[in-house]
C-alpha cells in the first residue's frame, strides 16, 4: 500500500528541484507505477502547475514536456509523420487508452524501466533529455546516471532530422509488458538498433560492420538480426527465458530491417 504524508504542487522548477533533494520525497509523474508500490512517501511532488504538458514544435526539433501523456504522443500527427508511425506502434499496446491518458513521458523515461517501450524508441531517435540541474544529456548519458541522482526531468527533445524508423515488440498478450522490444532507425545512412525488455533497460547498437549497407536485403537483414541477438545481453523472468528472448530478438530485428527497407523505398 502506498502512503503519502504530504502533498505539494510547486509553482516553479526551482521549487520542485528543492523539494526533490530531500530523501523520502518523490515526484509523482502520472503515478501509475508508483501507486502499486508498498512504501511511505514523505512528500509527493506534483508537477502539474509547471506547464510541462505541451508538445512544442520548433524549426529543428520537437520539445516534449515531462507531463505530456503517452496518449498525446501516440496520437501526435507531427511525431508520427517524422517517424512513419513508430510512436503509435510503440505506445498503442501499453495497457489501455485510460492508462495512456494518465501515464506521462517523464515517468516513463525517468523511471528507466526495463520493460519500457518508450525508452526503447527514444533511444534510436537522437533524443536528448533536459534535466533541471544537470542540463541536456543524450539518452545514453541519462540511462547511465546513478539511480541515486535526484533531479527534475523538464522535457525530452527530438531533432527534426530526416529519419526512417520502425518499432516492433513481442508480447505474450496484447496489453502485457513486452517480452522483447525492438526499435530500428536510419539517419544519414547510419543504422541504430535498440533492444528493450531484455528484461533490462534498452541496449543500443550501431551497425558497426555495415551489414545493412549499401542496401537492405533478405540476407543482410537476417545477418543483422543474428548479429544484434549475439551482442545483446538477455535475462530470464516470469515472461520468458533468456534463450527465448535471444531467438525472438533475431526475428524482430530481421523483420524491422525489412520493414525499414519498405519505408526507405516509399520515401
Amino acid at each position: 500500500m502506498l502512503k503519502i504524508t504530504n502533498y505539494v504542487r510547486p509553482q516553479t522548477l526551482d521549487e520542485a528541484y528543492e523539494f526533490c533533494q530531500k530523501r523520502g520525497n518523490v515526484v509523482l509523474g502520472g503515478m501509475l507505477w508508483l501507486k502499486m508500490q508498498n512504501r511511505t512517501i514523505h512528500t509527493a511532488i506534483d508537477l502539474c502547475d509547471l506547464g510541462l504538458d505541451k508538445i512544442e514544435e520548433e524549426n529543428d526539433e520537437y520539445r516534449i514536456g515531462a507531463m505530456v501523456s503517452l496518449r498525446a504522443l501516440e496520437t501526435h500527427e507531427g511525431l508520427n509523420t517524422l517517424t512513419q508511425g513508430a510512436f503509435c506502434a510503440a505506445i498503442e499496446h501499453i495497457v489501455g487508452v485510460q492508462f495512456r491518458n494518465s501515464a506521462t513521458i517523464g515517468g516513463s523515461i525517468y523511471g528507466r524501466f526495463g520493460f519500457s517501450d518508450v525508452l526503447t524508441l527514444f533511444s534510436v531517435l537522437g533524443a536528448k533529455v533536459h534535466l533541471y540541474h544537470l542540463g541536456m544529456l543524450s539518452i545514453k548519458e541519462f540511462v547511465q546516471l546513478p539511480r541515486t541522482t535526484r533531479d527534475i526531468l523538464v522535457e525530452v527533445v527530438i531533432p527534426k532530422r530526416k529519419m526512417q524508423v520502425v518499432y516492433l515488440s513481442q508480447r505474450n498478450t496484447a496489453t502485457d509488458f513486452p517480452v522483447v522490444a525492438c526499435a530500428l532507425s536510419c539517419m544519414d545512412g547510419n543504422y541504430i538498433c535498440a533492444i528493450g525488455a531484455r528484461p533490462g533497460a534498452a541496449q543500443v547498437f550501431s551497425d558497426k560492420m555495415e551489414i545493412l549497407s549499401p542496401e537492405i536485403t533478405q540476407e543482410s537483414a537476417q545477418a543483422f538480426g543474428e548479429s544484434i541477438a549475439n551482442r545483446a545481453v538477455f535475462g530470464s523472468n516470469m515472461r520468458s527465458s533468456a534463450e527465448y528472448r535471444k531467438k525472438v530478438c533475431s526475428v524482430l530485428v530481421r523483420r524491422a530491417a525489412l520493414m525499414l527497407r519498405e519505408v526507405q523505398h516509399a520515401n
